[in-house]
């Protein structure tokens, strides 16, 4: 049995379809990267999970609770973190967390010792007795982490989770994900790609409200591989028009601009007919007088697959 499943789950607002039909499932050990670009209808899918909107068609349930018709039980299985991570900013981190332990019905015999365990675990030891108002952003963030966690939940839907924290910080959280997959089906809104490669099982990729992908990260950037295609970084000015400079050079080759950073640009070149190793195609542009920062065979990022994906127009 899926712990988190959702059937034909659909809303609009103002007449906009925002989350469109989507059918999605997640077992015990499974952490779902839940990714789209902005205006996608993520958030508003773990909303609609998570019972605080409700669906205009569909159903979600959590551990069998649909979320509309049995939302007490539904809510007892969940941990959210939503966007923003809303707390009560005049309460001390502690009282704050206690108050939640309560809510959530945590035995008052294992209250003390669950608080100083995610206390210790989300490390919060340090601002544990200062008004949440007066937290940093990643401090903040880490409440909220740690009022989702509180009653060991079996599903956990975490919205950007790592927003706020520092490099250090994030690190941490993503092993803290890791360590608690096995027991819990998680779901898991990032924008931080490389966060999906580090702790997500899966990929669910949205965007105008409509699941477009649904596969382990390596099987999406496996399948998007190309056995023929060079990826090369030259040096060139924002105005420059790339695929006229490097056309002479690589005669029939397709050539796609993937991005343009700091006075550089990383390309794409699709050789027509007979294969192109890179370091012929690296001897033609050092010869037309073309700076070569890096160049080898296109191996897609998941970066490169989301993009891939969201900017093409959905099947019908």
């Amino acid at each position: 049995m899926h712990l988190i499943q959702t059937s034909a789950l659909t809303k609009a607002f103002d007449g906009r379809t925002v989350v469109d039909h989507v059918n999605l499932g997640v077992s015990r050990g499974e952490v779902v990267g839940f990714l789209g670009p902005n205006g996608a209808g993520k958030s508003t899918t773990m909303k609609m999970i998570a019972g605080f909107l409700e669906p205009d068609e569909g159903s979600a349930s959590v551990c069998g609770h649909d979320v509309r018709t049995d939302p007490l039980n539904a809510k007892r299985h969940l941990g959210y973190l939503p966007e923003g991570a809303p707390a009560y900013s005049d309460m001390i981190v502690g009282d704050f967390l206690e108050f939640v332990a309560k809510l959530r019905n945590v035995p008052s015999g294992e209250r003390n010792g669950r608080l100083g365990e995610v206390a210790e675990r989300i490390n919060l030891t340090e601002v544990w007795d200062q008004k949440i108002e007066n937290l940093s952003k990643g401090y903040k963030r880490r409440v909220g982490i740690a009022q989702a966690l509180l009653h060991d939940p079996d599903v956990l839907i975490l919205d950007e989770p790592t927003d706020g924290l520092d490099p250090n910080q994030k690190h941490e959280m993503r092993s803290l994900i890791r360590s608690i997959a096995e027991k819990k089906a998680i779901i898991v809104s990032t924008h931080i790609l490389e966060e999906v490669e580090a702790v997500c099982s899966r990929a669910v990729i949205i965007a105008d409200g409509k699941i477009l992908a649904d596969e382990a990260p390596g099987d999406l950037t496996a399948a998007a591989a190309e056995d023929n295609a060079i990826r090369v970084t030259v040096s060139a000015s924002e105005d420059e028009d790339i695929v006229a400079k490097l056309g002479p050079v690589t005669g029939k080759a397709e050539i796609e601009v993937l991005t343009r950073m700091n006075g550089s640009a990383s390309v794409l070149v699709r050789p027509q007919g007979r294969a192109t190793q890179p370091a012929q195609l690296a001897s033609k542009l050092q010869r037309a007088k073309i700076e070569v920062e890096e160049i080898g065979l296109y191996r897609p990022s998941l970066e490169d697959v989301f993009r891939q994906i969201t900017q093409s127009k959905p099947a019908e």
